[in-house]
């Protein structure tokens, strides 16, 4: 058995769209929105790497999709288990459970409480606590289906706006018109996510700037900001579609891959190109670390203004961890492979 069990929980995007189009939703549209757990799909072939890199390290590994681990919770021995919830999501997704049913059968747990699995998962909610710990925001307000349900006065006054739904991720719903030039226009892409998707949508002052990511993944346990990877995301675009996204990951993403035709953002380590921005986003992360209890994986998505500007726009505490700027970021930081970072710090929490 060895000194203890590795756990990934993952919902699988089947699932999702089965149980999407028994409530109702269009089969295109629950297509869309399932295409958000594309990373168990993209996860599956490094799970061999990852049972070795565990055998390495005197571990078991066992990938289990989320209705399985919720039935068999009662199996697991609390003083050998750890899980690592591999997809999260509210409302329309379920992966966000995972973390409550892992504290439930008293298993030990990576990544932030499990309260965090789901307020990062609602953009308008997270948005005002981020506000509340002082962390510069987009202004936003909240609209459901072409009527605001938030004061609008907190968007009066910017020149333009940015629309997205509030609770879907991976870009659904994110098109090429999202940033509007009128309160109008951002009103009627909010009916248009909503006859879509039925989701409210988030209305924010348009942020100039560059795409930055900040990635985190504490191997060592130190939890050394200084490891924590950031990069301006250079795609060619202002900002990634629902489109654009769909291109990268999944079924899709590996089409684009076997046709040639794949393509992904260029990464820019920010450390080197701009060090003064990369100390601020340090600054913002130890903020949270602090203020919100993000601890062991979280990824921070940023604009950086032509100024100098740190904006906030989102943070995960389940990033995405086979995308192309999660694996740069851990060969690059850590000089590993994935499943070896993975293993090494499952080994190192585990024996705690």
């Amino acid at each position: 058995m060895g000194d203890g069990t590795l756990v990934l929980v993952y919902e699988r995007p089947g699932d999702c769209l089965t149980r999407l189009v028994a409530e109702g939703h269009p089969s295109q549209h629950a297509q869309e929105i399932a295409s958000y757990l594309a990373q168990s799909i993209d996860m599956e072939p490094e799970f061999p790497a990852l049972e070795q890199a565990c055998a390495e390290r005197n571990l078991r590994f066992e990938a289990t999709t989320l209705d399985a681990f919720a039935a068999n919770l009662s199996g697991y021995r609390p003083e050998q288990t750890l899980v690592w919830t591999l997809t999260d999501g509210i409302s329309y997704f379920s992966g966000s459970v995972s973390p409550g049913l892992a504290r439930l059968g008293m298993l030990r747990r990576v990544g932030g409480e499990d309260a965090l699995f789901s307020l990062c998962q609602d953009k308008f909610r997270s948005g005002a606590v981020l506000h509340a710990l002082g962390i510069a925001t987009p202004p936003t307000a909240l609209a459901r289906n072409g009527t605001f349900i938030s004061p609008r006065s907190a968007i009066e006054g910017a020149t333009s706006w940015f629309v997205k739904p509030n609770r879907l991720g991976a870009k659904i719903g994110i098109f090429a018109d999202s940033h509007c030039h009128s309160i109008e226009e951002a009103l009627a892409l909010s009916e248009r996510i909503y006859a879509a998707y039925g989701d409210d949508a988030v209305l924010q002052s348009y942020v100039p700037g560059e795409n930055l990511r900040a990635s985190w993944l504490d191997v060592d346990g130190t939890g050394d900001l200084e490891r924590l990877g950031t990069w301006l995301v250079k795609s060619g675009e202002d900002f990634q579609t629902m489109s654009d996204s769909l291109a990268l990951y999944g079924d899709t993403g590996a089409h684009a891959k076997s046709s040639g035709s794949y393509r992904e953002p260029t990464l820019v380590d920010l450390a080197t190109n701009n060090p003064r921005a990369a100390n601020a986003v340090a600054e913002t992360a130890a903020r949270l670390v602090n203020g919100l209890g993000l601890r062991d994986v979280f990824s921070l998505d940023f604009r950086l203004g032509p100024e100098g500007r740190l904006t906030l726009l989102e943070f995960e505490v389940c990033p995405g961890l086979p995308c192309f700027d999660f694996r740069a970021y851990v060969k690059a930081m850590w000089g590993k492979t994935l499943p070896e970072a993975m293993a090494e710090l499952a080994a190192r929490k585990l024996a705690r």
